[in-house]
Order: C-alpha cells, then structure tokens, then sequence
C-alpha cells in the first residue's frame, strides 16, 4: 500500500503515517489490543494512543507492550474515549485515524480510506455493504438515524461507524464537545454543518476477536442519548442544510 505524503506548516513532506495519529478505545482487550497495534505498527503508523476506558485486565500493558501510548479515561464508552484521545495532539499531526481495539477492522482497507484524504476531510469506513456486518436491531438503528439526519440536515449518510479519517483542521471546525453516547453521529452532523467534504467508504470488516456484551437495557438507555444528542443540534440552534460531496 503506498502512502500519501503531507505537506506540514514549513512546505516540508511527510509520509501519511507519520503525520497520523491514531486514537483506539479500549476496554478489557487484552487478549486482542496487542495484535491490533502491531498491525498498525507494522503498517508504518507512527503516532499510536490507545485510551483505556476501565479496563480490569492487562488491557494498558499489552497497549504499551505493542508499542502504542496508553492514556486512561475513567468513564467509559466511546463518547468518552475519544475526545480524551485528542488531548494534545503531538505537532505535525495532520489526520486522525479512530480504530477499534477488538479486532474487527481490517487494515486491508485503508488503502480505500487514504484514496479519499486528497479531496475530503472526513472519511468514513462503512460496513453496511456486507451481509453479517451488523445485526438486524443494528441495521434498524442505523436506518433510523439515517433518516433524522436526512430529514433535518438534509444529507443521507448509509453508515454512522467508528472508523473513520478526519483532516486536523476539519476537526477543529467541528468542535467536538459533546461527549456521550452519539459522538461519531454527532461528528456527522457537525460536519455538514460546516460544509466539509464527506466522504463514504466500503469496507469489509473481518470476524470479531471478542464478543460485546450489552443488554436491552443497556442499548435502550444509549439509543436514548444518541436521540437526546441529535434533538439538541435539531432545536439547539442555527442548522445548515447542506449537501455535503458525496
């Protein structure tokens, strides 16, 4: 695979991977976060941070152990972690990479992400294009959130998934401040708001190597903030309807 250079501040160029950082939550996988750095490693990702969100095993260890930098956020979910995981960003960052830490995304597909990083500024890797991504309550979900953010923002995204490539100064456009259940949904929304490029890209997930447990109740109460979170941007504010690039 071969990476696009950057060009930082002084109009030097830089190789993707060192001008990347790449933020992976996590909480207890330990029996798979070693791997998933390596590969990372291995593909030439130079900036790794792992944030630890509670984990009761070796989870921070086998983290640092692989190479990556580990940073500990007491409160967990992924709304969590990953603004914790952006606390200052080392110089020269111009893109971040968010991963998952259980295995499930195949390095195999960043060559379709990078393509995107010459004209976009969020990309975002979605699954649902293979049968057996997702469960059926998922892809509900899924279609229901696709269709508020149509019907207030204007603009039908097929995927609201955690992986996903955003430019450094698009990110501070965003302004991300909300933390909670719906980041990545609320990422979306923000970015249409400020008209960045978007783009959607297919990506083949590979068998998970560990199992998430979560109860009806459990995803009834996330559901609930993911709805709470869209409803205020909806009634919070000015709204930009926008067509973001396809």
């Amino acid at each position: 695979m071969i990476a696009r250079p950057i060009e930082n501040d002084t109009g030097a160029v830089r190789p993707f991977y060192d001008s990347c950082l790449v933020v992976i939550p996590a909480a207890n996988k330990e029996k798979t976060i070693f791997h998933v750095v390596s590969e990372l490693r291995d593909r030439g990702f130079k900036y790794i941070r792992v944030i630890d969100t509670g984990s009761v095993d070796s989870t921070a260890l086998r983290a640092r152990a692989a190479g990556a930098e580990v940073a500990r956020e007491q409160l967990c979910g992924f709304g969590r972690s990953c603004p914790r995981g952006l606390d200052e960003i080392p110089h020269g960052i111009a893109w971040i990479l968010f991963w998952n830490g259980d295995g499930s995304d195949d390095p195999s597909n960043l060559e379709a992400l990078l393509t995107e990083t010459e004209d976009a500024d969020l990309v975002i890797g979605n699954r649902t294009a293979w049968d057996g991504a997702r469960l059926d309550v998922q892809r509900f979900g899924n279609w229901i959130l696709s269709k508020l953010v149509h019907r207030g923002w204007g603009v039908r995204f097929a995927a609201f998934g955690t992986l996903r490539l955003v430019r450094r100064e698009a990110l501070d456009a965003i302004g991300m401040r909300h933390h909670g259940s719906g980041w990545n949904v609320v990422m979306q929304i923000r970015a249409i708001e400020a008209r960045l490029k978007i783009r959607e890209v297919p990506v083949r997930p590979r068998m998970r190597r560990s199992t998430f447990k979560r109860t009806i109740a459990d995803a009834a109460r996330a559901a609930g903030a993911i709805l709470q979170a869209i409803a205020r941007l909806y009634f919070g504010g000015e709204r930009t309807r926008a067509t973001a690039a396809r």
